[in-house]
């Protein structure tokens, strides 16, 4: 099998220091609405085991509370590096204004 033909593809995109900060700080809050929607999905599980609405022993009980535990773990890992990017964005804030 040869090897597949890639066309020379050279995009010109041209955006301003605010538009590039604009980008950043949305796709920032996307991620954002993102976990809220996984810690609102892991929240909903463990109500609708404190409310009985499904049936669950004690080893469902503690399954669950580790996979939920590992889940808002991830979130919070996810939500470090969030604020690193945010802080990145405020230092090319500041290198713009100088």
């Amino acid at each position: 099998m040869g090897m597949p033909n890639i066309p020379n593809i050279t995009p010109t995109i041209n955006l301003k220091n605010e538009d590039i900060i604009n980008l950043l700080l949305a796709s920032i809050a996307l991620e954002e609405f993102s976990l809220a929607a996984i810690l609102s999905s892991e929240a909903e599980k463990i109500q609708q085991l404190l409310e009985g609405r499904c049936q669950a022993n004690l080893q469902d009980m503690i399954a669950l509370n580790k996979s939920v535990n590992k889940m808002l773990k991830d979130v919070i890992k996810k939500e470090i590096l969030l604020e690193f990017k945010f802080e990145n964005i405020l230092d090319l804030i500041e290198l713009q204004k100088d």
